[in-house]
């Protein structure tokens, strides 16, 4: 094995290599009851796979964090592919994920497919609150990450400007524009901050392997646009939902306002069920990631119901993945370099910035309707981030709390 080409991997000392179906099975598990969205991911892979299962200690596995907080895509789901990686290689990666993701996808699916059910005061009461979870936890989202990601008035600043910026180009492009605007002023502004400790995480991942990788991962970017010029509704589908999971820095909640913008303002689903579904999704264990089911399942134009979902899935995943695959060889060099740090701080603040922006539209403008509507999202938000209530808690009072409304 030669070390110039490939790094190898820190495993506790003794530790065997596992198989696939073993960790199906535990992830399987996590995916059944991992509640409260990624942050509390990580800390049930931490409880069952570092600290009991001791599959990669705790060092390298908090390098692993950073290493997926550090690149687009959902951060749990990378950790967990990457851990099914180590364990078990490439069907272990699979594994991982499958496991992970596939019920509370089947679960949003099966919401997708009944919620033309819903009618009458009840019906129309529980869909409304639904909507108001979306508020109060898009608000909770804003307001962690402002705290993290953008601590000083030159972040703070970018985070402005990209807020600005997405509200007056109200599409997918400003959105790309905005994230990379942040990553320049990053570069200008955001030098100063804590450089990377040293680093424990090593991963028999080829420099080749890597290389690849990365360039599927731009190739695709690049050239699914042009295919789906074509008019091909599947190749437009893969599209739209490769391009927002290529994009989503800072965590799960950002890829609200991409999809919006993907699937919303091109009219293949209603704002109304594109609410419904995201407030849905808070209820589910799980990635937040699985929301792509459930508006594959419910687009206007085909294909949708279980083939959609199957795209939207695939497509938002992937890329992240392909990211992951293509930084896990070159990790140790790149974290180490300041213009990369201050590039990540810029394009992180601007995150916060379109996130804010999406907080007011589409969601408060669609949701908060009168006085009461505005009291129910503000207890929510309470529940959220003063009483620490599960998510699922809060998707039940609120639901409940839509009803009562309806009545009034």
């Amino acid at each position: 094995m030669n070390p110039a080409t490939e790094t190898t991997a820190e495993i506790n000392v003794g530790q065997q290599r596992g198989t696939a179906s073993e960790v199906f099975l535990a992830f399987l598990k996590l995916g059944l009851t991992s509640f409260g969205g990624p942050i509390a991911h990580l800390g049930y892979f931490r409880d069952e796979l570092v600290l009991r299962r001791k599959w990669i200690g705790e060092a390298a596995y908090a390098d692993l964090v950073a290493l997926c907080q550090f690149l687009p895509g959902p951060a749990s789901s990378q950790v967990g592919f990457a851990l099914g990686l180590l364990r078990a290689g490439p069907l272990g990666a699979l594994a991982a994920w499958t496991a992970f993701t596939l019920p509370s996808a089947l679960l949003l699916v099966a919401f997708a497919m009944t919620a033309t059910a819903f009618s009458g005061p009840v019906g129309i009461g529980l869909l409304h609150g639904l909507k108001i979870v979306a508020v109060a936890v898009v608000a909770q989202a804003v307001w962690g990450m402002a705290q993290n990601l953008t601590p000083d008035r030159r972040r703070a600043a970018i985070a402005l400007t990209a807020m600005l910026m997405v509200i007056f180009v109200s599409n997918a492009i400003g959105q790309v524009v905005a994230i990379a605007l942040g990553g320049v002023l990053g570069l200008m502004v955001c030098r100063s901050g804590a450089t990377a400790g040293e680093s424990v995480l090593l991963f028999t991942v080829p420099r080749w392997i890597g290389v690849i990788s990365l360039i599927a991962f731009f190739t695709l970017l690049v050239l699914l646009p042009l295919a789906a010029s074509s008019g091909l509704p599947g190749v437009s589908l893969f599209d739209a939902f490769y391009r927002s999971g290529a994009l989503v820095f800072g965590g799960g909640h950002v890829v609200l306002p991409l999809l919006q913008a993907e699937v919303v303002d091109p009219g293949w689903v209603s704002n109304d069920a594109f609410l419904t579904g995201y407030g849905i999704t808070q209820a589910m264990p799980g990635p937040l990631f699985t929301f792509a089911a459930y508006l594959g399942a419910v687009m206007g134009p085909e294909p949708n119901g279980p083939a959609g979902a199957a795209i939207a899935l695939l497509a938002v995943f992937l890329p992240g993945f392909l990211l992951l695959l293509g930084a896990l060889p070159f990790w140790e060099d790149f974290r180490k370099r300041p213009p990369a740090q201050a590039g990540m701080r810029g394009a992180n603040a601007a995150v916060v910035g379109i996130l804010a922006a999406a907080l007011y539209s589409p969601v408060w403008t669609s949701a908060v309707m009168r006085p009461y509507d505005f009291a129910l999202a503000a207890a929510g938000f309470l529940l959220l981030t003063v009483w620490k209530a599960p998510p699922w808690i809060v998707v039940i009072t609120m639901g409940v709390g839509g009803i009562g409304l309806a009545y009034l």
